[in-house]
């Protein structure tokens, strides 16, 4: 079957809690629910937003957790990527930015409706925990990304 090809240019949000642990959600593509993933929060820019207020509109849509586009630091890392999900073949343009957050109750009640049939879970994680997981997570190198945040590392 032919995938439709999309092009988008994506915020990704990290928030990052008191312990310096990043929350990231775990869903699945629906074409193959067997193989759920984690991932970070975020996604594509809306007509006259910067990157930073798509990050904090997308922060408070898929988690329920609100702050201001001034909030977020970086970006931390920019990237593009090519993948599959839903019948899109997605080009990926992707820049990470964090946000630090406490006590943050997360809430799916604001997800677009496909957000909430194929996410599953959410979870704070540590640099230690995603470097020995066995669990698939993107981007592959969130590790690396949340040391550099977390240290005060300068920004990409």
């Amino acid at each position: 079957m032919t995938k439709i090809p999309v092009r988008r240019f994506t915020a990704r949000a990290l928030p990052i809690d008191d312990q310096d642990r990043v929350l990231l959600l775990q869903g699945f593509d629906p074409e193959q629910p067997g193989l759920p993933f984690w991932f970070t929060i975020g996604g594509g820019m809306e007509d006259g937003e910067t990157l930073r207020e798509a990050a904090a509109r997308e922060l408070y849509e898929e988690v329920g957790i609100r702050a201001g586009a001034e909030e977020f630091s970086g970006p931390y890392g920019t990237n593009t990527i090519e993948f599959c999900w839903a019948g899109y073949a997605i080009t990926q343009d992707q820049t990470f930015f964090a946000v630090r957050v406490a006590d943050a109750v997360v809430s799916f009640e604001h997800m677009e409706q496909i957000e909430k049939d194929t996410t599953t879970a959410y979870r704070w994680w540590s640099v230690a925990e995603l470097e020995s997981t066995e669990e698939v997570f993107f981007p592959e190198d969130l590790a690396a990304i949340l040391r550099k945040i977390t240290a005060g590392g300068e920004s990409a």
